[in-house]
């Protein structure tokens, strides 16, 4: 696995230490900026819109520049975005800061996952892809909460400042840890990135991401609420809960990523069974600790980890270029922003289990849209064992 793979992973850690930084200090940063909860929980939302609606945007304006090239501007734009936030004097300059923050870290993600599929040879690529995600697994697992106990500790601007210092270490790592890479064959323009966007499959692969990211963010948005009013456990004890949580999901990345390259489609399908089981038994058996926790491990096992499976599929479907891994992350933040909203929809009439049950549902739907595919299961082309690109790949690489 080339370091640089290990490198762009350090600057996904920071990107989603970001991300998820304002859910754990809203009640500070309400106080620090003379506004309410409510009004900071819409920092989340706008960070959300940018990085769905800006990333790839901001990926079409990089889009001349050679990657390394890009990741540094995006850098500069994110570091300034934090910077700002860190330093921001009313809620009007908050929000600007975490809109730019989302676009910048949408269009990395699609520059990064690009770049580790041009910088690896075919048949690792999913492997690469579930190393640099171990970025995502791991700012969950360990950058929110670093970044809210630093919140309670030194305050909220504090937290923004060490996830500044964590980007210039990643900006500089990569500066120094990835090689400089030519565009291949003069690099596809807009016009051959966005020419797959023609291809039924990629739309089947895309909306089949959505619907695996949002049955799992259907239940990991409640798992709070869910724990402690149903299930019965203390406060403090969900923190610990969520830490294991994470770890599962660790584990489950690297072992998709083990499989993603061979059994695409069945490594998907075998996943959103499990979720959906997993996600039936914690609705039917919330009322009961050992069974819930069991249950919400085995969500976090075969959840958000499908990422480098859907990543794999979605570049046979279109490309590996980094306006198709953009989009693709802007569907995966659709699913986000659906299951979490219309969990809180259905909480509101159904109670508290009803976000599990509507994850299950979401789970079902998208094995629909695995199925077309399990059941073609076309045999893997010659170039991924010989090194050689695909023909679809070869029109979009970075």
């Amino acid at each position: 696995m080339p370091r640089a793979v290990h490198v762009l992973a350090l600057g996904i850690f920071a990107m989603v230490t970001s991300e998820f930084v304002v859910a754990g200090l809203m009640p500070q940063m309400a106080e620090g900026l003379d506004a309410t909860v409510p009004q900071i929980g819409y920092l989340i939302t706008a960070f959300a819109v940018a990085m769905a609606a800006g990333g790839p945007v901001l990926t079409v304006a990089l889009m001349k520049f050679p990657p390394r090239t890009a990741l540094m501007v995006l850098f500069a734009l994110f570091l300034a975005g934090n910077v700002l936030a860190a330093t921001a004097t009313g809620y009007g300059v908050m929000l600007a800061a975490r809109i730019i923050t989302g676009a910048a870290s949408q269009a990395f993600f699609g520059v990064g996952i690009s770049m580790c599929a041009q910088l690896t040879r075919p048949e690792v690529r999913g492997r690469a892809i579930a190393v640099a995600m171990n970025g995502l697994m791991l700012g969950t697992l360990l950058g929110l909460p670093i970044a809210t106990l630093v919140g309670e500790h030194f305050g909220w601007r504090a937290a923004f400042w060490v996830i500044t210092l964590i980007t210039v270490v990643a900006a500089v790592a990569t500066l120094i840890g990835v090689d400089h890479v030519e565009r291949p064959g003069g690099g596809g323009g807009f016009r051959d990135q966005a020419g797959v966007f023609r291809r039924p499959r990629l739309w089947l692969a895309l909306s089949t991401s959505t619907l695996v990211i949002g049955a799992t963010f259907s239940a990991f948005s409640y798992f709070n609420p869910i724990l402690t009013d149903v299930t019965g456990f203390s406060p403090g004890t969900v923190p610990v809960l969520l830490l294991a949580y994470g770890a599962a999901t660790v584990v489950g990345n690297t072992v998709v990523g083990r499989f993603a390259d061979g059994h695409t489609a069945l490594v998907l399908a075998v996943g959103l069974v499990l979720n959906a089981l997993f996600l039936t038994g914690f609705a039917l058996l919330a009322g009961l600790p050992v069974p819930a926790v069991v249950c919400m491990m085995g969500i976090g096992l075969a959840g958000v980890t499908m990422n480098p499976a859907m990543v794999t599929r979605v570049h046979r479907a279109g490309n590996a270029g980094p306006l198709v891994n953009t989009v693709h992350s802007s569907f995966i933040t659709l699913g986000v922003i659906l299951g979490s909203s219309i969990g809180a929809v259905v909480i509101d009439v159904w109670g508290l289990r009803a976000p599990l049950w509507l994850g299950a549902v979401m789970a079902l739907a998208g094995l629909a849209g695995v199925l077309p595919d399990l059941v073609r299961r076309p045999p893997r082309a010659t170039g991924l064992a010989s090194g050689r690109p695909r023909p679809a790949e070869q029109s979009g690489s970075v």
